[in-house]
């Protein structure tokens, strides 16, 4: 079986190791997908010495099966749905577009909580590592990029701690590199690499962001 992460911080710190060629760069930024991927990305952020800010994507879960993706929203209006799941799960139009607008508020609360006024980090020209603690489907991730390629990065590169395999491979589609420290098969879920997955809270956010 492979190893299991202590928690994220550890994670980001295995992770930091193998993106030590994007160091000491001064044309490189990380973003984080709160709030798991936050102190995964803290971690990688201080190891190449980059800025770290945060991409806020919120997964679209199915009803009664949040856990199931069906889709993600990004800042921006940005949105992605799996209609084939959709169709095959028979989900009704309106519960889709329920789930679209309760995701969409929080998404707005989430940037309003951890930037506050502040503006996003400037993107254009340069190289973006996007972290997060894990992927499962992939479509939140998917959904980051779409966002980040309109602000105009040279390089977006994916990096996780712990991924299917499939998904990473299928990542190396929408990134220009993809780096899955765990691809474990059977993968399972996220939380089962890691011995502490507690819920990060908005201020743990926040603290990481301001150090």
């Amino acid at each position: 079986m492979a190893r299991r992460f202590r928690d994220r911080s550890e994670a980001g710190r295995v992770l930091g190791e193998l993106l030590r060629s994007y160091a000491g760069r001064d044309d490189v930024v990380v973003l984080a997908l709160p709030r798991g991927g936050v102190p995964v990305g803290a971690e990688v952020a201080r190891a190449l010495g980059a800025p770290l800010d945060v991409l806020t994507v919120r997964k679209l879960g199915v009803p009664g099966q949040r856990e199931l993706a069906m889709g993600a929203v990004g800042p921006g209006g940005a949105v992605m749905l799996d209609e084939e799941l959709i169709n095959r799960l028979r989900i009704p139009h309106g519960e889709v577009a329920e789930t679209l607008a309760v995701e969409t508020w929080e998404l707005q609360r989430r940037e309003r909580a951890y930037r506050g006024d502040d503006a996003p980090a400037d993107l254009e020209g340069k190289t973006v590592i996007v972290v997060d603690d894990g992927i499962a489907t992939g479509q939140s991730m998917r959904v980051a990029v779409r966002v980040l390629r309109k602000r105009g990065p040279a390089q977006v590169v994916i990096a996780v701690p712990a991924a299917a395999a499939d998904t990473c491979e299928a990542l190396k589609s929408d990134a220009d590199d993809v780096v899955c420290a765990l691809s474990p098969q059977p993968f399972v879920a996220v939380g089962a690499w890691y011995d502490d997955f507690s819920q990060v809270s908005d201020e743990e956010v926040r603290a990481l962001l301001r150090r």
